[in-house]
Order: structure tokens, then sequence, then C-alpha cells
């Protein structure tokens, strides 16, 4: 087992990496919840069929009670009326102020049930069990939560961490292609963002990677966490360090809102907005063509991305409704080389533009 800490204060908590760990998740837990813990497990109906029953039997043995509320999947349903269609639910199963909410699912779940863990009787404990990669390395750590509004993504949210973060990298095995691809977009924005060896893993051993390699997959995982935890644990709120942690979000968030959040999984609309991101950096001086060229063709490599066909007026409108512009100025985290990147927010509008030109045109 692999464990990693993440040193928020006033409560650090652990994340911890294993194979199989989903059927030791209540022995995990005993030690950080009281006995007899009343958890709400909060999923999706297609994961429920395949994984909710191990997890629940090891809640039950370690003598946690255990219930599941189910929530609808997809993106589309990451709103305030969900949320408190699930609040409803709780209450009808007499989840009281010592309740523990179990997030288990992908990126939304995680999202909705943190946000949910945040409101609910003004707050009560979240534990993360994140089953997708994007999710994994991603989503599950840090203590955002949020839902959207139709102005764009995550405008509503709140930061709470979770107690704990289990990772089971055995759950990604009845995960969809199209999700396993989605994911590995954010492993690749660490590799940008920080960790050059992690990039060059999308470079050199990308066999592995798309055909699932046990050893190698676990390997992305613990290096993407490591380099979020660091992050989180420097900036929590995302006053300073923690911004670049959004390289490709920008324009990303922004492709998802203007095509109604039905065309592209999250991941995808990261990949294109990691692929916009290189091209504007290039354009802007501050990253040299060969290293825009590396990020484009490892984003590419990683699979075929939807078609996106939107105007670039669109997604200027976009960003400014986007929670990351401040004081009218629309933000970019920008490759600098790969392993490092910086904040910039004097990007000329008709080089955004030109970075979605070319977008659209790749996406052909």
């Amino acid at each position: 087992m692999t464990t990693i800490e993440v040193a928020v204060q006033p409560r650090p908590y652990e994340v911890r990496i294993e194979s199989g760990l989903l059927g030791k998740a209540g022995e995990a837990l005993r030690s950080l919840l009281p006995g007899g813990s009343h958890l709400f497990v909060v999923t999706v109906a297609p994961l429920r069929r395949k994984w909710a029953r191990k997890l629940i039997s090891s809640l039950r043995a370690a003598g946690f009670a255990a219930d599941v509320i189910e929530m609808q999947e997809g993106e589309r349903f990451k709103r305030l009326a969900t949320v408190g269609k699930l609040a409803e639910k709780l209450v009808a199963l007499d989840a009281d102020r010592n309740a523990v909410i179990l997030a288990f699912g992908g990126g939304v779940a995680g999202d909705v049930a943190g946000f949910l863990a945040s409101l609910y009787m003004r707050g009560i404990d979240v534990v993360q069990v994140p089953t997708t990669v994007l999710a994994q390395v991603d989503a599950a750590i840090g203590g955002k939560t949020g839902v959207n509004l139709r102005a764009g993504k995550n405008l509503v949210g709140t930061f709470h961490q979770p107690r704990m973060v289990l990772i089971d990298p055995e759950v990604l095995s009845t995960l969809p292609d199209r999700e396993y691809r989605a994911g590995l977009y954010e492993v690749l924005k660490c590799g940008v963002i920080g960790n050059a060896g992690l990039f060059r893993e999308f470079e050199e051993n990308r066999e592995a990677i798309m055909k699932r390699d046990r050893a190698t997959v676990e390997r992305l995982i613990v290096e993407s966490v490591r380099l979020k935890a660091h992050v989180v644990s420097v900036d929590e709120k995302e006053n300073g360090l923690r911004r670049v942690l959004n390289f490709g979000h920008t324009i990303g968030h922004a492709l998802e809102a203007e095509t109604g959040y039905r065309t592209l999984l999250h991941g995808e609309a990261v990949g294109w907005g990691m692929v916009a991101a290189a091209w504007i950096a290039g354009e802007v001086g501050k990253l040299d063509r060969e290293s825009a060229r590396r990020i484009r063709e490892a984003t590419l490599g990683v699979g075929r991305l939807p078609k996106v066909d939107v105007r670039g007026r669109s997604i200027l409108r976009r960003l400014q409704a986007d929670k990351k512009t401040r004081n009218g100025r629309v933000h970019f985290v920008l490759p600098t080389e790969i392993g490092k990147v910086e904040v910039v927010s004097d990007v000329p509008e008709k080089v955004v533009l030109g970075a979605v030109a070319e977008v659209r045109g790749l996406s052909k």
C-alpha cells in the first residue's frame, strides 16, 4: 500500500492506494471513525451493480451501518437539484449530524456527494472512494466540491476536505475505454505542470498505459496523487500555487458548457483545453514550438477526442463567466517548458480565437 498525506490544516488526511483496497475499506476506516458510525454511500446504478456489494460487505464487517443512496449518472445531473434530492433521501434515512457520506464513484459523484456533505446539517464528514482514473488522480483529492449552472461549470461549490481517500486501482478494470482515456488527460496534465518524467511515460510507455498494465497504471496514479497532494498542502484554497492545476481547464470548461455537457467528458474537454493552452503558449512566446508539439502529440496520442464545432466568440463569452476570471481578466495556465507552467492574464483576444480555431481544425 502507498500512503500519501495531504497536509491541510487543521486536519490533515491520508490518501491510501492499493489494489484490492475496496474489500478492506471498513478496516481502513475503523481507526478513523467512531464504532457504529452510520455511513451513507452515494453512488450511481452501474457502479452499484459492479462493485458496491464488495464495499458494503467490508463496511458492515467492520461494524459500520451502511446504506446506499443512488444519484443519476452524468455531468448534466451535477446540479443543485440533485443535491436537494440526495439531502431529502438522507433525511428519510434518519441521517443525523454524526452521519458520514462515502462518495463512491467518478468525478461527478465525488463533487456532488462532497458538496452534499459540506451542506447537510451544516456539514458532516465525507470519505472519498473514487472509481475512475480522473477521480483517483484529481477530483477526489483536495476538497473541491461543486455543481454546475447553465452559465458554467462548478460555479456553486465549497471547499470540504475528506477524512480519507481510498483508491483501489482494481476498480478501473471495468471502466469503459472512453472513461479510462478521459482520465488519462488529467494524468498527462500532472506531467506538464510539474513532473516531466510522468509526461515522458506517455511518450515512451504509451502501449502499456493503453493496455492498462497494472503496475504502470498504479505508478501513474501514485505520481499524480503525490503532485496534487503537494500542491493542495501548500495552497488549499487556490490563492496561489493551486491555480496551476487548472492547466487545460480554462478553455476546457468553456467547451463543456458550450456543448451542454453532453458531447465531451470532463477529461476530454481538458484534453482539448491542454492542446489550446500549448498553442497559446507558443503564440505568446512562453513555450518553444517543439515542446508545444510534444504536448499536442502526447494529448492526441491518448485517443481520438470528440469533434468540437464551436464558435470562438461563444467560447470568449463563456470565459468571461468562468470562476478563474478576475476583474474581467481571463487567466490561463500556460506551460513554459514540460514540467513547468505559469499563470498568465494578458493573452490577446485574437490568440484565444486562434486557439479555438486550432482545436476546431484538429477535431475534424
